[in-house]
This record gives C-alpha cells, structure tokens and sequence, in this order.
C-alpha cells in the first residue's frame, strides 16, 4: 500500500502522537500560567516565542488525530481540570525522571554511584506507578481505551490552546 493511501495512523505512531500532544499541552499550560510571574523582559520574550512554537507544534499535530481510529469524548463532564492537569504534570515528571535516571545509569562508570542511579529508578518506577494509578483510578489516564486517551489529549490540547496569557 502507497503511503499517501493510509487512512489511519498505525497504532504505534498514534501512541507517539498521543505522548507529544499530552507532554507538549501541559507544558504549554505550565508557560501560559507561569508568564505573569515574569519581570525580565529578556525571559518574558524567551517565554513568549515558546508559547508560539508550541501552539504552532499542538496545531500541526491535531489535524494527525482524524486518522486515528476511535477517538471518543470525556465520560465524566464533572472532572476536576485543574486535578487532571496537576496530575498529569506529575506523571510527565515521574516519566522524564525514569527517563532520565535510565541514561545516567548507563553513563556511569563509578559503582556507588551507579548504584544509586539504579536505587533512585526503581523508586522512581514505583512513583510513577503511583501517580499513573491515581490518575485511572480518577479517570484522568484512560491508559486501556484509546479512543478515550485520543479524546481527553483532544480536549487538553484545545484547553491549552485557547487559554489566555
């Protein structure tokens, strides 16, 4: 089949778009709350230009959700945002320090220190359990329904979008 024939993403590049939508919308939140808060005007314009990339970058990627197969809409309209918004930047950093920590593991040549490398990942593997099962339990992560996951980064991404700054 000739690419520009695919109607709909493969499973695993719409579980890649899923991860950049959801990581760049609650970092585009973070700068949009975090702007005002800015006195030096250097920064402030720093700010101001990554706010533009990475609307121009939730843009791009949400027209990719069409070809997704099964995107459905939140269930629960009496979800707490500002909940499911703190949450989820608490499993992009417990993700990131998983991440992170895995690098530095194999970058490391000293065995204390290596060591605890790999203390400090499996207790950041059992912190990222926790906040990813807060966040089903609560219905912030439909991590086992696509079509739900697809929708609420939908929602995110527009939410992200539209708030002022």
């Amino acid at each position: 089949m000739e690419q520009e024939e695919r109607k709909l993403l493969a499973w695993h590049e719409t579980l890649e778009l899923h991860e950049m939508v959801a990581f760049q919308s609650v970092g585009l939140m973070k700068l949009k709350m975090s702007i005002k808060k800015i006195t030096d005007p250097e920064l402030k314009e720093l700010y101001r230009k990554c706010i533009h990339d990475l609307e121009g970058n939730l843009k791009a990627l949400l027209k990719f959700y069409t070809s997704a197969a099964g995107i459905q809409g939140r269930e629960d309209e009496d979800v707490r945002e500002d909940t499911g918004f703190y949450a989820g930047d608490l499993l992009g950093l417990s993700k990131a320090l998983v991440r992170n920590l895995s690098v530095a593991i194999t970058e490391t040549a000293t065995p204390s220190l290596r060591k605890t490398f790999t203390n400090q990942l499996l207790g950041a593997i059992h912190g990222h359990e926790r906040i990813f099962n807060y966040m089903h339990k609560h219905g912030y992560y439909p991590a086992y329904d696509l079509g739900q996951l697809l929708g609420h980064d939908i929602e995110t991404a527009q939410k992200a979008l539209k708030m002022g700054f």
